[in-house]
């Protein structure tokens, strides 16, 4: 396996940039770090030199999402193995030009998301400026799939991830480390981003953070609420450029490797929400989460 540690950032297309980058700065309460005329950077609480950036486009989609490797050999050894395997490299392994800069490479998956092993990226080091509410880390990321089956045998038997938990048949999550999942694939009738989670301490920030989403006269889309799969609590949001973003805490962390085994979950409201307080996802949500089709950032450049 290639050796993933962990998530990293996620990068979206946007067509509003400054409205949604005003957003993530003054409501969500992300730290910007560095923007240029196309894109800005956005930082946590935590060291992660970033954990979004946003590029200037003229539809939302993905970018790319990234995950780190422990070195340069480990990237270099990826390359290799991801070329072996027949998938598109779409960087070759060299030293990255955004910020945080550090070394790494982009690949396409299946499905034409681009996806970066990176490794030797700056990190922050410097105090942060606490607000009422402070994102940590990014904490998953859930992609709409339309080959639910595909995309797990890519990401397991290709990238190494270990199934967690499914949904039914409708949902898997994959972790890459001792955390129940950093990715997770939802059965959709196309490729989209589903929803972006960022990890906060604990319930009191969720739900500070419910109270500043409101104050910037928007409401929640589903929650609060507690996940089965994960055991995390939760609420989702719709950003200004229409991607669903969540605020997450105390996500199920698990102890015994050797001795887990992936569990099948029912898709009924007491375990979609274990506290009964949000239900099921509403009309307006699974539409939200469900996305517009989208082909690729690197198919629309014609990289591969």
């Amino acid at each position: 396996m290639i050796g993933i540690t962990h998530l990293r950032h996620i990068s979206l297309i946007t067509p509003n940039i400054e409205e949604q980058a005003a957003f993530y700065e003054k409501v969500w309460g992300l730290d910007k770090t560095a923007e240029d005329e196309q894109t800005v950077y956005f930082r946590g609480a935590g060291p992660e030199n970033h954990i979004l950036s946003l590029h200037s486009g003229d539809r939302s989609a993905l970018h790319h999402i990234a995950f780190g490797m422990v070195d340069k050999h480990a990237v270099d050894r990826a390359a290799e193995y991801l070329q072996e395997k027949g998938v598109p490299i779409v960087q070759a392994p060299g030293y990255l030009d955004e910020e945080g800069k550090g070394y790494g490479l982009r690949f396409a998956d299946p499905e034409n998301r681009v996806i970066e092993l990176s490794t030797w990226v700056e990190v922050h080091t410097s105090i942060w400026n606490q607000k009422n509410v402070d994102p940590v880390k990014l904490n998953h990321v859930v992609m709409n799939t339309a080959d639910l089956q595909m995309i797990t045998e890519f990401y397991t038997d290709i990238l190494g991830f270990k199934v967690t938990d499914w949904s039914e048949d409708k949902m898997v999550f994959l972790r890459c480390n001792r955390k129940h999942h950093s990715i997770a694939f939802n059965q959709e009738g196309h490729a989209s981003v589903n929803h972006i989670a960022y990890e906060v301490d604990t319930v009191d920030e969720v739900m500070r953070g419910i109270a500043n989403v409101r104050k910037a006269g928007l409401n929640e889309l589903w929650g609060p609420g507690r996940h089965g799969p994960g055991d995390n609590i939760f609420c989702y949001f719709k950003d200004p450029g229409n991607f669903v973003m969540e605020y997450t805490c105390y996500l199920e962390t698990i102890e015994d490797e050797a001795e887990w085994k992936a569990r099948v979950w029912k898709r009924v409201p007491h375990l979609m929400d274990q506290w009964g307080i949000a239900g099921p996802p509403s009309k307006e949500a699974r539409a939200a989460m469900g996305g517009k089709p989208d082909p690729g950032w690197a198919k629309l450049q014609s990289l591969i």
